[in-house]
């Protein structure tokens, strides 16, 4: 496969992960899919973590990588992109993604590690996980402990490992599209030249 056919694959598979990122991040603001806690949280009481208000998914592997994938892919298109300094680019516009894929996956392991804010039985709301010495990850029986939102454990699980699965794949990507760009900007493109 040659460098700007790569580039064009690689563009394309970019867009779906991006939009995945985005789209969990702002579910990660709805728990139990309810306005109520994030307009308690606007409010100032603690209901959502602060990793969500980082918008890991939103800007690290939503913005940060669908705007270098529109490039990536525009590289691998045939026009004015595809040659050696359109090759060049996308190894910059590509190191961006991997940051934002890394700001991302960096994002979701923390809220994952720390777990989601609820109530327990005493009606307050903290991070029930977070200094626990036990991991509540491998253990769906202290899931219990907390009693609103409902399901949140899973809520949480769910959404900051697709998140998760979402930056890591984003970052095989652009990292490999590094590669592609050096090689394309080195080799040049692919290019079908008539024989007469």
């Amino acid at each position: 496969m040659c460098t700007g056919k790569c580039s064009k694959f690689i563009g394309i598979s970019l867009y779906p992960l991006a939009l995945l990122s985005i789209i969990c991040n702002i579910f990660l603001f709805f728990p139990d899919f309810q306005t109520t806690y994030s307009k308690e949280a606007a409010e100032g009481l603690y209901r959502l973590t602060d990793e969500i208000k980082y918008m890991g998914g939103v800007v690290g592997g939503g913005i940060l990588v669908l705007i270098p994938a529109i490039h990536i892919h525009s590289t691998g298109s045939q026009g004015c992109c595809a040659n050696r300094c359109g090759m060049f680019l996308s190894i910059i516009f590509a190191a961006v993604g991997v940051a934002g894929a890394l700001y991302s996956g960096t994002i979701a392991v923390v809220g994952l590690i720390r777990g989601p804010v609820c109530s327990v039985e005493d009606g307050t709301w903290s991070r029930p996980f977070l200094n626990s010495t036990a991991s509540y990850l491998g253990d769906s029986d202290l899931w219990d402990i907390c009693k609103e939102p409902e399901n949140i454990v899973e809520f949480n699980i769910g959404l900051s490992s697709a998140l998760l699965v979402a930056a890591c794949l984003e970052l095989l990507l652009c990292g490999f599209q590094v590669l592609n760009g050096l090689f394309g900007c080195i080799c040049g493109t692919c290019s079908h030249k008539e024989v007469a």
